[in-house]
């Protein structure tokens, strides 16, 4: 599989006969990239097309937020500092495909706004100067971000979770600006411009989300084993970007997770088990347990084919419709634009996943 750098279409590789060739399912999942790409961008010009200063009233914002309040406003607006490093390592690891280095350029641009969105939060909280925010952005920016992993699909599998994690706690910030925190401390809280900017913030974080789902559950169907070593890399040793970056870190985590807006709690409930159940993955034991298992399996070299126990590890069934709907939506896109006269993009079966019904045959 291609995984330090996007498919290459010249990869010839030895596949035992009837099977899909790595080459072949590199260009599938291309394919999928870009129609996914293509599909996004329409959608987010049409339905999320905000802007930092313009979509909110930032002078009726209230100033008199408590300083937990301020605490993680401010550690919201350090780690989107760093969209343009987010950006610029992970479109230049995915260059060679379109759809995904068109699709981090898109999402740079989105992850922008996000930033520019929290910066004036703090500015208009009354609460920090603009000299103090113009000095803490020099030292945020004197250091720079790096990929958590060395290949592609450990970090389209790691913004997955990390998407999540960021939606949630907006999620949870919101709730805490419309005075629904369970905290006594947060009680009467009461900013409908704060609940409105991460409400909205929190609405691209899904689209992000599910944009990173999509990728995986392709790569999860054509390159089930190296995608769920992937995934059970990520969540062993997961952590939020910028964590070893933004000076005052622990303070900021130590406080989002009095406030209830994130924590191992909610990292465990709301984001990975969000996310398997969305892969089809029962739980981390069933993960680690069939990953295990398939080791002791050998591969396709020497002709050699694989057992089906890589496929008692998830959801097969589901994650083949999950991404046979993600290819329904991409055609019918393209039948809007006219693209289906021309170049189509085609669902083609993975002949290695087992079938029931040739299961029961065999009985």
């Amino acid at each position: 599989m291609a995984d330090i750098l996007p498919p290459d279409m010249l990869e010839r590789s030895r596949t035992p006969p009837g099977l899909l060739s790595n080459a072949e399912k590199d260009r599938l999942i291309e394919r999928g990239f870009l129609g996914l790409y293509r599909w996004y961008t329409a959608r987010s010009q049409e339905t999320r097309n905000w802007n930092p200063d313009r979509s909110f009233d930032w002078r009726q914002m209230n100033q008199n937020l408590p300083p937990d309040v301020i605490t993680v406003l401010q550690g919201f607006f350090a780690v989107e500092q760093y969209a343009p490093d987010f950006t610029s390592h992970l479109v230049h690891l995915v260059r060679r495909s379109h759809g995904r280095s068109h699709f981090q350029l898109r999402w740079g641009s989105e992850e922008e706004k996000h930033a520019d969105t929290w910066e004036n939060a703090v500015l208009f909280s009354g609460q920090r100067s603009p000299q103090w925010i113009a000095e803490y952005k020099e030292r945020l920016k004197s250091q720079t971000w790096e990929l958590p992993f060395p290949d592609a699909i450990h970090n389209l599998v790691y913004t997955v979770f990390q998407e999540r994690a960021t939606q949630l706690n907006y999620l949870n910030m919101m709730k805490i600006a419309q005075g629904k925190s369970d905290k006594p401390h947060l009680r009467g809280v009461d900013d409908p411009v704060l609940a409105r900017v991460s409400q909205i913030i929190a609405v691209d974080e899904a689209a992000h989300y599910n944009f990173f789902l999509e990728g995986v559950r392709m790569y999860l169907y054509y390159y089930p084993e190296a995608t769920l070593n992937a995934i059970k890399n990520v969540i062993a040793q997961f952590s939020m970007p910028a964590a070893n970056l933004v000076p005052d870190w622990e303070a900021f985590f130590e406080t989002v997770y009095r406030a209830g807006v994130y924590g191992p709690r909610e990292f465990q409930r709301d984001v990975m088990q969000v996310a398997f159940r969305n892969l089809g993955i029962e739980s981390r034991k069933a993960l680690e347990d069939g990953i295990r298992k398939t080791r002791e399996v050998p591969d396709f070299e020497g002709g050699n084919f694989k057992t089906t126990a890589i496929w008692d590890t998830f959801d097969y069934g589901m994650v083949e419709g999950d991404v046979r709907r993600l290819h329904v939506k991409i055609q019918d896109y393209e039948k809007e634009i006219g693209f289906d006269l021309y170049d189509p993009t085609e669902f083609v079966e993975n002949p290695e996943v087992p079938r029931k019904d040739s299961a029961a045959a065999d009985d």
